[in-house]
């Protein structure tokens, strides 16, 4: 009579009294777990009928040098492809990946949902995942973490799975010396969203850049938005609007940026005579803005080339990898 069926990873490690990490690491032939517990692991899956069935993935699937980028095209949050930054970091990854040997599949998936991963791996269509996610989308990473499927982050830095990240918490020390250096003295913050730990980093190297200069950044003057051009123009039209004296702004974005050098030019504010403006990512849309914008560069394109390099050498080698891409400050004409 057959065993009853396990429905996913947390299953397997209850009945083999190991962790769901160590599960996924052995269907996905880890070399840190012992062939003794893969065996054993493969072996529980195997007889209760897993599925999705990740031993059978790592033992006999046929791999189709393609990469999944994911992205949540039909989602109301700007990360869809039509965002700038979506779409020149994707431009990296496809140039990294081709220069392998292999071929990218963009996704556009439901950011509610977490079935797409199982549909796409038992498709055969894929041989890993590239995700632009966020701390509101972790149940992905939860999702392809139970399942043992080959993924890597963006943005969110992890034990358990490759990831790249910017150098957040450098990038706000340079804005904050750069601000410092043209003599403001009473700076604004224009966040991403507060959950996110790209978002607390840029905070922590900013703020704490300016206390070492004797400058407390008012917390009055911090905002946090979503990364979009509307919301870095009304987040800059409160601050100038509730707030006097306000002589420079960091926003988190590029887009955030030019939001904000819109809004304060309507209102007659003179950038960066009155008030400098800083963004953060470099678009290639940001030197041709008027004034042309000061930011902080991810490198984009070398970050799109690094999550496939490490995306890649993970199928091969399953060695959880944990890039940093460099951050450099970019001088134009609004601060």
């Amino acid at each position: 009579m057959k065993e009853e069926k396990l429905r996913t990873i947390a299953d397997i490690a209850q009945l083999a009294g190991v962790s769901k990490s160590t599960v996924s690491r052995a269907l996905n032939d880890s070399p840190l777990i012992s062939l003794e517990t893969k065996e054993r692991i493969a072996a529980i899956a195997l007889s209760h009928g897993f599925n999705p069935s990740a031993a059978a993935r790592s033992l006999s699937r046929r791999s189709s040098r393609t990469i999944g980028f994911v992205t949540h095209a039909y989602a109301s949050e700007g990360c869809g492809i039509t965002d700038p930054f979506s779409l020149e970091i994707m431009g990296g990854i496809a140039k990294g990946l081709a220069s392998l040997g292999y071929d990218l599949l963009i996704l556009h998936v439901d950011p509610r949902s977490t079935d797409w991963a199982d549909r796409y791996l038992d498709s055969g269509q894929v041989d890993g995942f590239i995700l632009m996610t966020s701390e509101r989308k972790r149940k992905h990473i939860d999702h392809l973490l139970e399942i043992g499927a080959p993924f890597i982050a963006w943005g969110l830095d992890g034990t358990e799975y490759c990831s790249v990240c910017g150098d957040n918490r450098r990038g706000g020390k340079l804005a904050a010396e750069r601000l410092l250096a043209t003599g403001r003295r009473r700076p604004a913050f224009i966040g991403g969203p507060r959950i996110e730990s790209e978002v607390q980093e840029r905070y922590r190297g900013f703020a704490e850049t300016l206390a070492a200069a004797g400058l407390r950044l008012d917390p009055a003057l911090v905002f946090y938005g979503d990364f979009e051009e509307g919301r870095g123009a009304s987040l800059a039209a409160e601050l100038v609007d509730r707030h006097s004296g306000i002589d420079a702004i960091f926003a988190n974005s590029d887009l955030m940026a030019i939001g904000a050098i819109r809004s304060l030019l309507a209102r007659g504010v003179r950038v960066p005579e009155e008030v400098a403006v800083i963004g953060f990512d470099d678009l290639g849309l940001s030197s041709y803005v008027s004034p042309a914008l000061t930011t902080i560069s991810q490198h984009i394109g070398m970050a799109g080339t690094i999550l496939a390099r490490d995306m890649v050498a993970f199928l091969s080698t399953k060695t959880v990898t944990r890039s940093t891409v460099p951050v450099e400050l970019l001088v134009r004409s609004s601060a």
